[in-house]
């Protein structure tokens, strides 16, 4: 899908093709449509799922000038492997709060975060980015350790088949672990063949941390709920307390790019930042429902009045905390060999920001 970028939202006069790819939030449907675009520069949209993207990114042909990336990936490829294929700008265009994605087998005991201790835990990867911030709520709020949990990473998921070579794995093919555990971590890998949901409902574990819904809970199986019943009450608490909203993706510029063009990192967060207002505009206006959801226009009021105004933050400053937790979390759950500033993964032109 290409869009003529007519808007103005900065300067980018030596680059005038710009590729951009990600998913089609309404966030960036301004730039899908031409709304928000870079003065000077054909900038076209390209629909692209988050493992394609980072697949391209981390890899060698790089297509896309912009791209979203996923964040904590995006972290362990800096730090691990000395990657600087793409810089990132603070767009942090993917957040989701994940209490929604522990699940536990009905007749486990289980009723709150404290009885996952000594239970074994299904997971379709250790490493995903959704269970990298679920540990650390859980030790942050409720005292439960990565490694008071019994970890069973699974071959493959319900909603994506065989895991290997998605990255997430700790039981990389050849045996050897893209991860930092120390020695004796309870983390095993399961049969093969097995999916999570399966899993728990044949009773080889008590409970799931996962990205992915698993199929069975979809389905309806009375085997399998959520942990956190009422999972909005909980999560809109958990952010009254601590002021936090999990980033997942964010965006990034091609390095050879920024080097052909220093303004483009700035140029591109106005794109977004102006897109991300556009939508905005459309979940409030009144006039004709621009979302397909009768009362979205209240559901917009009553989240602005407990997250603020621009809930959906971009910027350094208004995501501090959040950049700082990922940093540590990555270090101490053994996703990363050494903790490093997270102002090293940004653009030094968006510091400020």
């Amino acid at each position: 899908m290409g869009a003529s970028a007519a808007a103005s939202s900065g300067e980018a006069t030596r680059l005038p093709g710009i590729k951009v790819a990600g998913y089609d939030y309404d966030r960036v449907k301004g730039i899908m449509d031409g709304r928000a675009g870079i003065e000077g520069a054909d900038v076209s949209f390209h629909y692209q799922d988050i493992y394609s993207v980072n697949e391209l990114a981390f890899g060698d042909d790089k297509p896309y000038e912009v791209s979203e990336l996923g964040l904590i990936p995006y972290v362990n490829k800096f730090i691990n492997d000395g990657y600087r294929g793409y810089t990132l700008i603070p767009i942090f265009i993917s957040r989701v709060f994940r209490h929604r994605n522990v699940f536990v087998r009905a007749d486990s005991g289980i009723e709150k975060p404290e009885d996952l201790k000594g239970r074994k835990v299904g997971t379709p990867g250790y490493g995903m980015s959704a269970n990298t911030w679920i540990r650390g709520f859980l030790k942050d709020e409720y005292g439960v350790e990565a490694d008071d949990m019994q970890w069973i990473e699974t071959t493959k998921s319900s909603d994506a088949g065989e895991l290997s070579g998605s990255g997430w794995s700790a039981f990389e093919p050849g045996g050897e672990s893209p991860y930092f555990l120390p020695d004796g971590f309870p983390l095993t890998p399961g049969p093969k063949g097995v999916d999570e949901g399966e899993l728990l409902l044949s009773g080889q574990c008590d409970a799931l941390i996962t990205a992915i819904t698993p199929k069975a809970f979809i389905e309806g199986d009375p085997g399998i709920k959520r942990l956190f019943p009422d999972v909005k009450a909980t999560e809109q608490a958990y952010f009254k307390k601590t002021g936090l909203f999990p980033i997942m993706h964010v965006v990034g510029v091609r390095t050879s790019a920024i080097e052909e063009n220093p303004d483009l990192p700035m140029a591109v967060y106005a794109m977004y930042s102006k897109a991300k207002q556009i939508a905005y505009d459309d979940l409030e206006t009144t006039t004709s429902l621009k979302v397909s959801l009768p009362w979205v226009t209240q559901e917009y009021e009553d989240t602005r009045r407990l997250m603020g105004a621009d809930y959906w933050r971009y910027g350094i400053e208004a995501n501090r905390k959040e950049l700082e937790l990922v940093m540590r979390y990555t270090y101490e759950q053994g996703l990363v060999k050494r903790r490093e500033d997270f102002l090293k993964l940004f653009h030094p032109s968006t510091h400020t920001t």
